[in-house]
């Protein structure tokens, strides 16, 4: 089976919600994350904590606050492992529909060691 990213960017730029609509969404999207655990198909998810500044660790070990030019990571992300990549297209509609926002679809290429 191949592992699949399911993502979308941080609120405010793919998610335009009002308030009253946010926690309905949260509702919805908690819905379709306890399906795929129901299914057998959840690796795991979550949210980039975007009040935590993000850095950069060099091969030597030194700590930096730079990070990669034009990379800037927010928003959601589902690792959700499928048997095709039409069965990822369809989960990430449903997040896509819970979620209120297209979702990115990424295929995880394969290795034998992870």
């Amino acid at each position: 089976m191949t592992k699949y990213l399911i993502s979308f960017p941080g609120r405010g730029q793919a998610m335009n919600l009002t308030d009253e609509e946010f926690p309905i969404v949260v509702e919805e999207s908690h819905a379709v994350i306890e399906e795929a655990k129901a299914a057998g198909v959840y690796v795991f998810g979550g949210g980039i904590a975007e009040d935590v500044d993000p850095v950069l660790v060099q091969a030597d070990g030194a700590v930096g606050t730079d990070t990669y030019p034009g990379v800037d990571i927010t928003g959601g992300f589902t690792v959700l492992e499928l048997p095709t990549r039409k069965d990822a297209e369809e989960w990430a509609r449903k997040i896509a529909a819970a979620c209120r926002c297209p979702q990115e679809l990424r295929e995880f290429m394969y290795d034998p060691a992870s």
